[in-house]
């Protein structure tokens, strides 16, 4: 086989390797939308045209947790000093709610100019390609990450802690660490205390598990709703949306529908709201 007979099948063996590997992806326009998807696999950020959020007037309960997170969101988006946050608590308390209502009202106020990067709990290893971009941009960035917890031998949360404080590069002035967790301290007891009865210095490895938490400045703990609290949100969406019924009727179907459930909750007072808005032929645009 001449020279001239290899050249065809080489040409045809490397665009088949090259559509085998696609260039990588630019990691797109930072001004493009007010919140972002980080797609580790191919470190890009993917624009979000419509955020899954409610006004923040409609967040009853946790009073306290909003005007401390809203505060530290507004001195954050006029470029002064700002801690990150650590939303713990109970499941379906409001923390991963308020977050983007509180970016929504500052962001309105500042005309966009703190943007929300929403990134994985798996993909926490990848923070350092992350902040690259963002570090040279000069718009701010609140990396949110709900749910964010750490079990067994998962060792990604020093990547996590290098980030937060202690890096060489450290974090940007301009972006921000937001979590939510069910967990003060990210970790479970069992992991913490397993840590405990099998290390040679016990002290100093519940200190390497536990000293994550501290990265965070702020700490803000959310807790189950009591019963006129409850009421008051299930008043509230139904005042928002328009719900036909009245306050005697709505309530006592709210109560029912806590007890089936268990549970007093902002997340229950919202299922409630969509089973009732659904009865009633009404949509829920926020």
């Amino acid at each position: 086989m001449t020279q001239s007979d290899l050249l065809p099948i080489l040409t045809r063996i490397a665009d088949a390797l090259d559509r085998l590997t696609p260039p990588p992806q630019a990691h797109g326009d930072l001004d493009a939308a007010e919140a972002f998807v980080w797609q580790a696999e191919g470190e890009w950020l993917e624009p979000v045209t419509k955020v899954n959020r409610l006004p923040l007037s409609l967040l009853h309960g946790i009073e306290r947790q909003r005007d401390a997170l809203l505060e530290n969101t507004r001195r954050f988006a006029q470029g002064l000093p700002a801690n990150n946050a650590l939303l713990w608590g109970a499941r379906g308390t409001g923390k991963s709610s308020l977050v983007k209502s509180v970016h929504a009202a500052v962001s309105t106020e500042t005309s966009g100019a703190v943007a929300l990067v929403e990134i994985h709990r798996e993909d926490i290893p990848s923070l350092p390609h992350l902040l690259r971009p963002l570090r040279a941009s000069n718009r701010h960035f609140i990396l949110f990450c709900d749910d964010l917890s750490f079990d067994g031998d998962d060792a990604s949360y020093k990547s996590l802690k290098a980030i937060l404080e202690g890096g060489i590069e450290g974090r940007p002035d301009n972006v921000l660490f937001y979590a939510t967790s069910n967990r003060r301290h990210l970790m479970p007891r069992d992991m913490i205390e397993n840590e405990r009865s099998t290390a040679i210095n016990p002290a100093e490895a519940v200190e390497e598990k536990v000293s994550l938490s501290d990265r965070f400045g702020l700490w803000l703990g959310f807790h189950v709703c009591d019963q006129p609290t409850y009421f008051a949100i299930v008043e509230g969406y139904s005042k928002k949306f328009g719900l036909d019924i009245n306050t005697t009727d709505l309530r006592a179907r709210a109560n029912e529908w806590s007890v089936t459930r268990g549970a007093r909750s902002g997340r229950v007072a919202w299922q409630f709201i969509q089973d009732i808005a659904g009865e009633f032929g009404k949509r829920l645009d926020t």
